[in-house]
């Protein structure tokens, strides 16, 4: 297929049409086409070049075909749901069906009136443009069905369909879509302005709504259709246009603009840094000193590409300083070693690596009961990813992995894990349950595990970072908020959940006025909890969006929705747009799905700033920001002193939250019902049982004091107190313990480490669970090699 005369060879390379090698010029000649050549001829051509394109992938491809694999794989998710959820009136659905039908036969018209008009009046540009539509729509039915018959997906017409493939179907992916789009994408190339995109493209894009409303397709089938038609279009336009009369260039797909976009780091690949390194706390002590002030600390995880440019930062900024900070200077060397690589690139260049990060065996020793429910009763163990434990001798071997090729990454981290048998739940302890979630008795499951061996993945996804914008596939977790411990409203008490996430690495300025709230960072997602018996699978999505107006404050706000699943609320657009905006579906009278917000600050004390900064959160159930009710609201405030008088190397956290509503009287707080729960999904704001947010659970009260000595950048010893209660009103007879922790960490340069903890637990008293006192000892100790440890 010949390429198009006034393209540049960069334009011409196989990344930029569908990833195709152009067949030699002399088989077609683009002068030909208007003479008289067998359109018969130019579509095997156009065949030639599409079914052979697979065999010329390059990995810039990779920055337009993941997003495209990443929305097919979310569809592939919800496909059922959303079906499930449509209307089945059949004059609704034969409504649909006539106007797909209708839509795309004022496509294909209006390409063969182009051709006609042309002919008549001798205008060159309306004949190729019906010559080229009608030339797309025939390749596009060649290739729709030709994998229609070959997948064999069943519709959802059919019977009891299952979506399976290779069931002799013919629903993957949708025929109307791609003939919609391929005319679509022709006619928009010859003719770029914007109100002929708005018209073909709407129409094409109504088309493929509608053949999921009138149920003839699922919402998969409708994309790879569309991106299926839409790319056909572009190729037999980029092949066969003559470029001699009117229309528009052929754009370049994204990630295929050249070496030079490659090389910024800006569209270079980095797997983000797991949530328990030690390097956070590290950026977090030279932020409060003030060395690190574009840091967006309420937004974690952050990329190794994004911790080498704050650790770069860190370096300049103590270059300056008049009296260097030794304890500072050490730690920045520290991570300057650990980040080399990256730091390297921050200017450009080829990013290309793969790396082994960590190999560790970790052993968690439990002397008596622990609290393992923090839904209902607390946790003795939080925020450790959702990892099984119980009285005994519980254990992890894992290690993890990654690799980087241009704007591609890769990230793996995996563990083995042993669990001793849990014992059930009494008949008082359901009973209890099922009066704190208004379920009937026989809904609580005595809950009894026997003994846990498994593998299991933790941190695995695929990334994608095209100008600071990356979207990330597979298992993540995430920790929204400043805090020391745990966010509010997504913290990393949890194991890491299927998701998709779009979010920039790295701060942005906004356009315009905008661009006065300071850098920005915004982190989305769309995922899947687990464990759910209530209501079986249940979706969520989450936005939240931090920027810094002033280098000594930043603000976040975010926002997370838990839709669908198995007798939820249905997964429509509809519902999904009135979730999203707050507002209430006029059938039910209140918002769809159940939804949870957070606020955050950060904010370094002016004339002490290397000395005192103040942060905190706060969550609210059901409001669009926890300011709307402040008093039935939890609020956790915090204090982080960078280093103590007289005694740099120590360092100073303190925070307290109360779920209880201390401004609600106690008979209006509906018995613990008023936090983390919701009237359809009583399971609540949990993912395989553990919280999704702070440990503290829906009823009650923490204080925590955290004191951490330095004793060089690579051996931090920290001393923990913790207090907890529950409210009585919520667990009859209330509770109360008290944590007594001693960490010691430790890197050598050989890259050994060591992390241990010794935890003591006071349950004073909890008479809904133990008649007496209980007494707990908890060791943990975590042996590992990271090559990335630099001598």
């Amino acid at each position: 297929m010949a390429e198009n005369k006034q393209a540049s060879p960069e334009a011409a390379s196989p990344s930029q049409q569908i990833a195709t090698a152009p067949p030699p010029a002399q088989e077609s000649d683009i002068s030909q086409t208007h003479m008289g050549i067998s359109l018969l001829r130019n579509v095997a051509l156009d065949q030639k070049a599409i079914w052979t394109s697979p065999m010329h992938l390059r990995w810039a491809d990779g920055t337009w075909l993941f997003p495209l694999a990443t929305v097919t794989a979310a569809f592939f998710a919800t496909d059922r749901s959303v079906i499930h959820s449509l209307s089945s009136d059949p004059r609704t659905v034969d409504r649909y069906v006539s106007f797909s039908d209708g839509g795309v036969a004022a496509l294909v018209g209006a390409s063969g009136g182009l051709y006609l008009w042309g002919k008549v009046s001798h205008d060159d540009h309306q004949k190729e443009t019906g010559l080229l539509a009608g030339e797309a729509v025939i390749d596009s039915v060649i290739v729709s069905s030709g994998l229609e018959y070959s997948l064999g997906r069943e519709g959802p017409s059919q019977q009891s369909s299952r979506a399976a493939f290779f069931d002799g179907g013919d629903s993957f992916p949708s025929n109307h879509a791609a003939v919609a789009w391929s005319a679509a994408s022709v006619i928009a190339h010859e003719y770029p302005g914007l109100g002929t995109k708005l018209l073909v493209y709407g129409l094409a894009t109504a088309v493929s709504v509608s053949r999921v409303e009138g149920e003839q397709h699922f919402p998969s089938d409708v994309v790879v259709g569309s991106a299926l038609g839409w790319l056909v279009g572009r190729q037999v336009y980029r092949a066969h246009h003559d470029p001699y009369i009117a229309g528009g260039a052929v754009e370049n797909l994204p990630g295929t603009g050249g070496r030079e976009q490659e090389r910024d780091r800006h569209n270079m690949g980095s797997p983000s840094v797991p949530l328990d390194s030690w390097v956070y706390p590290a950026i977090e002590r030279l932020a409060g000193l003030g060395y690190v002030q574009t840091a967006i600390m309420g937004l974690k995880p952050w990329t190794r590409m994004e911790c080498a440019r704050l650790t770069d930062e860190a370096g300049e900024n103590l270059e300056q300083e008049k009296t260097l900070q030794h304890d500072a200077s050490e730690l920045q060397a520290r991570l300057q070693e650990e980040f080399s690589y990256e730091i390297g690139l921050l200017g450009g260049g080829h990013n290309l690596r793969a790396n082994l990060e960590s190999v560790y065996g970790r052993m968690v020793s439990i002397s008596g009961p622990p609290l393992t429910d923090s839904f209902h009763f607390g946790q003795t163990i939080s925020d450790d990813f959702g990892r099984p434990f119980s009285r005994g001798t519980n254990g992890q071997i894992g290690g993890s992995a990654s690799a980087v090729a241009g704007p591609l990454a890769v990230y793996v981290r995996a563990e083995y894990q042993h669990a001793p048998p849990t014992p059930g739940r009494s008949e008082g302890v359901r009973a209890i349950i099922a009066n704190s979630d208004l379920l009937p008795l026989s809904e609580v499951s005595t809950d009894a595990i026997g003994t846990i061996n498994r593998f299991q993945l933790l941190d695995a996804y695929a990334a994608v970072n095209l100008n600071n914008v990356e979207i990330a596939v597979g298992k993540q977790s995430l920790d929204w908020t400043p805090e020391t411990e745990g966010s509010l409203l997504w913290s990393d008490n949890i194991e890491p959940i299927n998701m998709i996430r779009l979010v920039t690495p790295e701060p942005f300025s906004l356009p315009g006025p905008l661009r006065h709230i300071g850098p920005v960072r915004v982190d989305q997602f769309w995922g899947q909890l687990e464990g759910h018996t209530i209501v079986p699978g249940p979706f969520v999505y989450g936005q939240k969006i931090n920027f810094k107006p002033f280098a000594i404050f930043e603000l976040g706000l975010g926002r997370t929705v838990t839709m669908g699943g198995q007798g939820g609320d249905p997964l429509t657009s509809g519902n999904f747009v009135r979730s999203f905006i707050g507002i209430d579906d006029p059938r039910t009278g209140s918002v769809p799905g159940d939804s949870h917000s957070e606020m955050d600050w950060t904010f370094n004390v002016p004339k002490i700033r290397h000395y005192i900064v103040l942060y905190g959160d706060a969550y609210a159930d059901d409001d669009i920001l926890p300011i709307e009710n402040p008093a039935r609201n939890p609020w956790r405030p915090g204090i982080f002193l960078t280093r103590l008088p007289g005694l740099p190397k120590i360092a100073f956290h303190v925070q307290g939250v109360s779920t209880e509503a201390p401004g609600i009287a106690h008979a209006d707080r509906n018995n613990g019902q008023l936090n983390y729960w919701n009237a359809t999904y009583r399971e609540g704001y949990t993912s395989d049982g553990f919280l999704i947010g702070d440990s503290v659970g829906r009823d009650g009260k923490t204080m925590q004091y955290w004191f951490t000595y330095s004793h060089s950048p690579r051996t931090t010893v920290e001393l923990i107190f913790r207090s907890n209660s529950v409210a009585s009103d919520f667990i009859p007879g209330g509770g109360d313990w008290q944590d007594y922790a001693l960490k010691y960490e430790t890197y050598r340069r050989s890259g050994l480490y060591l992390k241990s903890e010794l935890q003591y637990e006071n349950i004073s008293y909890y008479p809904a669970l133990f008649a007496t006192a209980q007494r707990n000892i908890t060791a943990i100790v975590e042996l590992g090699f990271s090559p990335g440890e630099k001598k």
